[in-house]
């Protein structure tokens, strides 16, 4: 069935229930208050901190904009670009495009004008929805985009170059607008995280939004009772495919728009939250601010808080086993996906599995796993090979890209671009991105293995492993280490911690720097590659000639 219909039962069977929560604790602080006399003045304010949603303004809500976008023209098949920040009106509007039909299109809050530019024109987007954040960025490209029909402003003071969203909609009708779907039908473009370059368009249909739901439920076991705790950009899949758990469980969901540690466990304690997901730089924070004093945990009230987990990036060990030393009591799961494979779930732990820490898991409800050679042949068990994954969550293709999709899906498979491992117990091992993968003097070095090592020291706050041009070597190993706030740490310190490790893993430079990741937790390795990499890959391609 299309997803859609979830929101449409939701409305039916739980309307005057509260489907989301959006919390600003930007806003009381900006004010000087504290959270707890912030709510006596909102009534008043432009931009309350805490707003909500029921499930049945939140149908009515979507199907208004369906309505506007089928009354200006927008067929089954036309593209909806959505950039908003994390807002109440996020999810309607997303709901309300696939209620018209349309292909929602939601763009990254971090791009340039340029790469807004670029996406709305690969993905061929016929009208683009935005907020106030944006308005310099489409303001400079909005001359440049002759496909973009209409352009829709969410918030106060409509900009002259745009039409204003909350306007628009006052005047249509909150009925479901009679357009035919079916899981088949293509419902939104994602685009990759661009960790490897200019990102691309991933196409998916309904059914692979459908099969997302039913996976989150399966792994996490979201009840009406459940309170979903949702910090990353609703952009991405991961965010957005965690919370369709709370979608097909009817249950609560709060918007937190700030990941600062005291927000967090302040969200969790009021709101009442038993299920958070994490990004490793903010678990991270919460217990290194605990560690300093920061703040008292002891001043909140989190024993609803049931289960904590982590996606979009390899999970330290080292991470987690504080993790349960400061909360013993938490269930914990980590998950692994890809946009390509409509998010989180393709593979996952298992909250009775804590004691495989470090792996990502066995293959997800209705997903198939191998690890592969180059030529597509399994390796044996305990070989690194690329990890490759069946099911009905992957893309229908890279829009307009026939050779990108042609390399990526084969036979059925989709090919992650993931080097992996399988222990004695089918349990799968993150090793590297197979691009980040360094070859030095005939060896391959996996830089998150390494990574792993570094994450232990107790002065290291993240660390990143790249790989630098060498003319002896062909390349060696660099370690960008950012030491944590209080903390001082030598290279020869960090040398002598490395000795546990093969002379040849051993990192041969150290770089004491701030390490750059995406909204998604991502490493940007691209980023570092360009800042250490560039003058030194010229020198050697000029010696090389």
């Amino acid at each position: 069935m299309p997803i859609t219909a979830l929101l449409e039962r939701n409305a039916r069977e739980f309307g005057e229930e509260v489907a989301l929560v959006e919390l600003n604790p930007r806003l009381p602080e900006e004010k000087h208050m504290t959270w707890k006399e912030y709510p006596l003045i909102q009534s008043n304010a432009r931009e309350p901190f805490r707003s909500e949603l029921t499930w049945g303004d939140f149908d009515k809500k979507a199907n208004r904009l369906a309505n506007l976008l089928l009354s200006r023209g927008i067929r089954k098949g036309d593209k909806v670009a959505i950039l908003l920040m994390n807002c109440l009106e996020w999810l309607p509007i997303y709901f309300g495009v696939l209620k018209a039909g349309a292909i929602a299109v939601p763009l990254n809050y971090r791009y340039a004008a340029d790469e807004i530019r670029y996406c709305l024109q690969l993905a061929d987007a016929d009208v683009l929805i935005f907020g106030p954040e944006f308005i310099g960025r489409v303001e400079s490209i909005c001359d440049s985009l002759p496909r973009v029909r209409y352009s829709f402003y969410v918030g106060d003071d409509c900009p002259t170059f745009a039409e204003s969203y909350d306007r628009l909609v006052g005047y249509c009708a909150d009925r479901a607008p009679e357009v035919p779907l079916t899981e088949e039908d293509d419902a939104a473009i994602y685009f990759s995280s661009g960790t490897t370059g200019f990102p691309k368009a991933i196409l998916h249909q309904h059914r692979s939004l459908s099969h997302s739901c039913k996976v989150e439920q399966a792994h996490h076991g979201q009840t009406r009772d459940d309170v979903f705790l949702c910090i990353p950009p609703l952009y991405h899949t991961g965010a957005k495919m965690h919370w369709f758990g709370s979608l097909l469980a009817g249950s609560r969901a709060v918007l937190l728009t700030g990941i600062k540690p005291e927000w967090i466990l302040q969200a969790v304690s009021e709101e009442q939250c038993t299920i958070v997901w994490l990004l490793v730089p903010w678990a991270q924070d919460i217990l290194d601010t605990i560690d300093r004093g920061d703040i008292d945990i002891d001043n909140y009230a989190l024993d609803c808080w049931r289960l904590m987990h982590i996606g979009a990036q390899p999970v330290p060990p080292s991470l987690i086993k504080r993790w349960q030393e400061r909360f013993p009591r938490h269930q914990y799961d980590t998950n692994y996906g890809l946009s390509e494979s409509i998010g989180p779930g393709a593979v996952h732990l298992g909250v009775e599995n804590i004691h495989k820490v470090g792996a990502i898991g066995k293959a997800g409800l209705g997903w198939e796993t191998r690890i592969v050679d180059e030529n597509g042949r399994d390796v044996a068990r305990g070989d690194v090979g690329e990890l490759i994954l069946r099911g009905p969550g992957v893309m229908t293709c890279y829009y307009k890209d026939e050779k990108a999709t042609a390399e990526t899906l084969r036979d059925g498979w989709l090919y992650t671009g993931d080097m992996a491992e399988c222990d004695a117990d089918g349990f799968i091992y993150l090793v590297d991105r197979k691009k980040d993968v360094i070859i030095t003097g005939g060896e391959n070095l996996y830089p998150v293995q390494i990574e792993n090592v570094l994450r232990k020291i107790e002065a290291v706050k993240d660390a990143a492993v790249i790989g630098l041009p060498d003319k002896r070597l062909g390349e060696i190993a660099a370690a960008i280490i950012e030491v944590k706030d209080g903390y001082t740490l030598t290279e020869e310190e960090v040398a002598e911690y490395c000795l546990s490790m093969p002379r040849y893993k051993r990192p041969r430079k150290i770089i004491f720097a701030d390490i750059p990741r995406n909204p998604t937790g991502k490493i940007e390795k691209p980023r570092l590659r360009e800042r250490y990499c560039g003058d030194r890959l010229v020198a050697q391609q000029n010696e090389l000639k």
